[in-house]
Order: structure tokens, then C-alpha cells, then sequence
């Protein structure tokens, strides 16, 4: 569904649920996910229903996911780097986690 314009940005390598993606330096980490194929980076706590990035500016906080070991960061605000460790959330994130 989406496509990139253009390969500019050197390649990065990120870690998603364990499996590593390739993504372009100056890629926020929603991008890189989107690009990736990867449908939804969170499950609202109450029905589980997937949720995926939406607005890509830091409004509606759907992108939410663990950026090396960081729950509920908005992934449309987070640049990627080489060696990420990102993990799509599951419910609502633990306390002190």
C-alpha cells in the first residue's frame, strides 16, 4: 500500500518483535514499520483491536511502541538508528516497565 518516493538516507538495520528490518537513516520509526508491511504497532487494552500509525505528527498517539526497553513512546516522533530494538505493545504497558 505505501511506497517510498525515493531510497535516499543510508541503510539502517532495527529489530521488531525480534526480526530485523531494514529501514533508511532520517525514517521515523512508524516509517520504517509501515514500510516494512507491518500493519499495526499496538492492541488498544480494552478490546485488543490492532491499531496502527495514523496522523505521523505526535497527535493521536496511535504508533505507540518500545523503543530498547522504553514503553509508549510515539513512534512517528522517535528517528531511527542502527541496532533499535522496537516492540510492538500489547494492552496497556506494566508499570515501571
Amino acid at each position: 500500500m505505501f511506497k517510498r518516493l525515493a531510497e535516499t538516507g543510508a541503510a539502517v538495520a532495527i529489530t521488531v518483535d525480534g526480526r530485523q528490518i531494514a529501514a533508511r537513516a532520517g525514517d521515523t520509526v512508524a516509517a520504517a514499520l509501515i514500510a516494512a508491511g507491518i500493519d499495526h504497532c499496538r492492541t488498544t487494552p480494552v478490546s485488543g483491536a490492532p491499531r496502527a500509525p495514523y496522523c505521523l505528527m505526535g497527535v493521536c498517539f496511535e504508533c505507540l511502541v518500545t523503543v530498547d526497553g522504553v514503553g509508549s513512546r510515539q513512534g512517528c516522533l522517535v528517528p531511527v538508528r542502527d541496532g533499535m530494538a522496537v516492540e510492538t505493545q500489547t494492552g496497556k504497558r506494566e508499570a515501571g516497565r
